[in-house]
């Protein structure tokens, strides 16, 4: 009788596992490193969702892009307003506004108390590191916005009110949750990834890095397939400022007066408070 000869399929092994540990668990380290790290992991896996992924966190979300829910941080809507008085024009007048304040087109477009934050890790890397506490974002459309609240309080009497910002007061302190949960869910995926090797593995095949990855953030993989990332958000404290402008999915269909903002942040020293002269518009409907 013919002895049959069983075919075996081996799976390679992955390197650079041991080097994402190190990048993940060193806090001292940018994120930027481990993100690097975990495209170069995952190339060699050649797992795309999770290698998209990455690549998102580190260069940025796209206005196009769905955006993680730990990406979409609590933040009060605020304006700026200049008053032009009988003798004396006061400049800066900062006011916290509810969502119904907002012009229509605003309200129609879902801006309200969560802003989103788009910007790849090295960028909000950089916006902790500056020392501020509070970053400004205005909403794409601001300058119309602003343009249509100051003719509606033209209209209701207040003709020596001229608004000039619209922008969400955000809490560096978010900032930070959002580079936090990236350097947790990464820290999962390795361990995930640990888990699933048995003893004596050195390094992880490619199924091991999917299933880990599809544990620690939710990515299944596969061509065309999507990708979601579940956290909770991060809490929001207040004291300096600083500002920024920041882009969000275009609405279908667009408003016709429609802009994209480019993304710039910059820092702004807070401002002092005039002692002698004290004013209050208040906005409304």
């Amino acid at each position: 009788m013919g002895q049959g000869r069983l075919d075996t399929v081996t799976t390679p092994d992955i390197r650079g596992l041991e080097q994402l540990e190190r990048a993940v668990l060193d806090d001292t380290a940018s994120l930027a490193t481990a993100l690097r790290r975990c495209i170069m992991l995952a190339g060699y896996a050649h797992h795309g969702q999770l290698r998209a992924w990455a690549l998102k966190e580190l260069e940025g979300y796209a206005a196009a892009d769905e955006l993680p829910s730990y990406r979409k941080v609590p933040a009060a809507l605020e304006v700026v307003v200049d008053l032009y008085l009988p003798g004396q024009i006061i400049r800066g007048n900062t006011q916290r506004i509810s969502p119904g304040q907002l012009p229509e087109p605003a309200q129609d477009r879902g801006i309200g108390e969560s802003a989103p934050i788009r910007q790849g890790v090295r960028e909000l890397e950089a916006v902790v590191t500056r020392g501020d506490r509070v970053v400004r974002l205005s909403p794409p459309g601001s300058a119309e916005y602003v343009l249509l609240m100051t003719q509606e309080q033209h209209q209701l009497g207040n003709e020596g009110s001229h608004i000039t910002s619209l922008h969400w007061d955000v809490s560096v302190a978010s900032i930070e949750g959002v580079l936090d949960h990236i350097r947790t869910r990464l820290t999962q995926f390795v361990a995930e990834v640990r888990a699933a090797m048995p003893a004596g593995q050195q390094n992880p095949n490619p199924d091991q890095i999917d299933s880990a990855a599809q544990q620690a953030l939710n990515i299944t993989g596969g061509d065309g397939s999507t990708f979601n990332i579940t956290a909770s958000n991060a809490k929001a404290d207040r004291g300096g400022t600083a500002s920024a402008n920041v882009n969000e999915p275009t609405p279908a269909p667009p408003q016709p007066w429609w802009h994209r903002s480019s993304v710039v942040w910059t820092a702004i020293g807070a401002v002092a408070a005039t002692a002698s002269v004290i004013a209050t518009v208040v906005l409304t409907k």
